[in-house]
């Protein structure tokens, strides 16, 4: 009995939770090869992103709102693996690219999102790639990775990131719908576009695109036309993208002289398998995440995976 009074509490408080308007969010997100296999520890290997959102004041009939955010990321690279100390065996390059940045959201009334932002860090020793992976090797006991000091040459880096969604269909339930996403960068890091489609599922109705955790838009205040929502459902997200540049691979041409190069397979294919779903204050994310090899003579040619784990803190 006490189990079923402490289950009707949780869903009570939950409930109630989620009548409320919260402007303001803490994100933290985490990427690892980890997430999907103990043994697995190559390539895009490690992501960490703390991100701080809330809501700007805006006098825009076409807007639905307007979201300002500030990130902290570092994504980590290693070869097939972070124990490789031959420089000849290194079938890409160890590399590090460390960021500060500033995003806008702006979701416009007739469910389309458009999101900007700007990077500034470094790629190279200054992005702390190897002593991060000292520590997260540590805390798993595991071997201690060796090979940095062939990595990727300090440079600047500055990216330019943009990211339209657009509403396409959904079912008369709205258990299920299809949004169409593109997006393109720009700079010292990155320079690619791709293009693809995000599909929901759910078996409770769907949140509008305005207002929900799959596309970061759930913040409200008293100026919105919505309000915190219970939200869970699967999504897939599979995409194209064309690459024309990538210093983690190439090195930058802001310096060049990275002692490990590699070149580009321009298309590569990425496709995203999560669930996400909103608990109290919280918004909790799992996803599966796998792309096609981004490199030429890669010791594993099928591809990379990596888990993504993601925990969103609401404030008022």
């Amino acid at each position: 009995m006490k189990y079923y009074l402490l289950f009707y509490f949780l869903l009570v408080s939950s409930c109630l939770i989620a009548q409320k308007k919260f402007s303001k969010e803490i994100s933290f997100v985490t990427d690892n090869d980890l997430y999907v296999s103990v043994y697995r520890d190559r390539y895009y290997t490690n992501g960490t992103f703390l991100s701080y959102s809330y809501l700007a004041k805006y006098k825009n009939e076409n807007l639905e709102k307007k979201i300002i955010q500030w990130q902290i990321g570092q994504e980590m690279y290693t070869p097939n693996k972070a124990v490789v100390q031959n420089i000849e065996l290194h079938d890409r390059p160890f590399a590090g690219y460390l960021y500060g940045s500033f995003g806008i959201k702006r979701v416009y009334r007739k469910n389309r999102i458009l999101n900007t932002s700007i990077q500034i860090g470094a790629v190279g020793p200054n992005a702390l790639g190897k002593e991060l992976q000292d520590f997260i090797h540590d805390i798993y006991n595991f071997e201690d990775a060796v090979g940095w000091e062939y990595q990727i040459k300090n440079a600047f880096a500055l990216n330019l990131d943009a990211e339209y969604t657009s509403f396409l269909t959904k079912n008369k339930a709205h258990t299920f719908d299809v949004s169409w996403v593109n997006s393109g960068r720009l700079g010292t890091v990155y320079t690619n576009i791709s293009s693809g489609i995000n599909m929901r599922f759910s078996y409770i109705p769907l949140q509008n695109m305005m207002n929900s955790i799959a596309f970061n838009t759930n913040l409200n205040n008293k100026s919105t036309n919505f309000k915190r929502e219970i939200e869970s459902f699967f999504y897939i997200k599979p995409t194209i993208r064309y690459s024309l540049f990538d210093a983690t691979l190439q090195g930058s041409f802001l310096n060049t002289n990275s002692p490990v190069t590699k070149k580009l397979i321009p298309f590569v294919f990425n496709v995203e398998l999560g669930f996400k779903f909103t608990a109290y204050r919280f918004n909790f994310g799992y996803v599966f995440n796998y792309n096609t090899s981004k490199s030429k003579n890669l010791k594993h040619t099928f591809g990379n995976k990596y888990g993504t784990i993601q925990v969103n803190y609401l404030l008022h």
